[in-house]
């Protein structure tokens, strides 16, 4: 049986950050199920235990807690990798429902430093410490949002991943001298329990998922996938770009 698969992580040690839940969660999975060995952060211990639980564990994973927010988040997480990083996918963030009118300083403190800030110096931090090896991926998870279109109450959240999509850029070229390449994955809506505290009804969700012409929201593995490819050597020759997953949302 031919067992030749370009999509393998088999001997790749991948971080993924914000792991405890929705995204992240789905990718870390499903890269311990490639047979990467995955470095798993987020703020919330007992939620990234229970990612933990739910990974593939013939390969050595490792947990680090870490508050993103602050920059001493960002290096405690640097110092608790012990080996280099073969990918690195950063996936933590929020959002704040807010319309521009009403934005404030502190809100675009808050969100920039957790959706942009945080990935960015964590990125930088993991370079120069040369925790990144060469010919390395990284992986930034963006959106739609921001890049292609935005949303009502959106402008804080658009800019965040907007401003995440232009450095991914200048990365890709600066880091290129070593080969480390650095894509963006761009997200339609992925149903990752976000409404399930009932600030939108049944009936506003199956008017909204009308616009997706594949008929549904995304899944985390949908999007995890993706991440595989990019960290995977199937993509040796691809950097700088982004990969829209939204279900056909932006043909509309």
């Amino acid at each position: 049986m031919n067992s030749y698969n370009p999509f393998s992580l088999e001997g790749k040690k991948i971080l993924v950050t914000g792991a405890s839940s929705g995204i992240g969660r789905g990718i870390a999975i499903e890269c311990s199920r490639m047979g990467a060995s995955v470095v798993i952060s987020g703020r919330n211990q007992a939620r990234l235990e229970e990612t933990f639980s739910m990974m593939e564990h013939d390969c050595d994973h490792k947990m680090v807690i870490a508050d993103l927010s602050s920059e001493e988040g960002v290096f405690a997480l640097v110092d608790g990798i012990d080996d280099s990083l073969d990918g690195v996918v950063l996936c933590a963030g929020f959002t704040i429902v807010k319309p521009f009118k009403f934005v404030s300083n502190e809100d675009l403190n808050a969100i920039m430093s957790v959706n942009y800030n945080a990935p960015v110096l964590l990125s930088q931090r993991l370079i120069k410490k040369k925790k990144i090896n060469k010919n390395a991926s990284v992986v930034f998870i963006s959106s739609v949002s921001g890049v292609y279109v935005s949303a009502p109450a959106g402008a804080l959240y658009s800019g965040s991943k907007g401003a995440v999509n232009g450095i991914a850029k200048a990365m890709a070229i600066d880091l290129s001298t070593r080969g480390i390449r650095v894509n963006c994955v761009n997200p339609g809506m992925v149903d990752t329990n976000i409404f399930a505290k009932g600030d939108i009804t049944q009936e506003q969700l199956e008017e909204d998922v009308k616009n997706y012409p594949l008929g549904r929201y995304g899944k985390p593995e949908d999007i995890a996938y993706a991440v595989i490819y990019l960290l995977s050597d199937a993509s040796q020759w691809v950097t700088g770009t982004n990969l829209k997953i939204d279900g056909g949302l932006t043909l509309m």
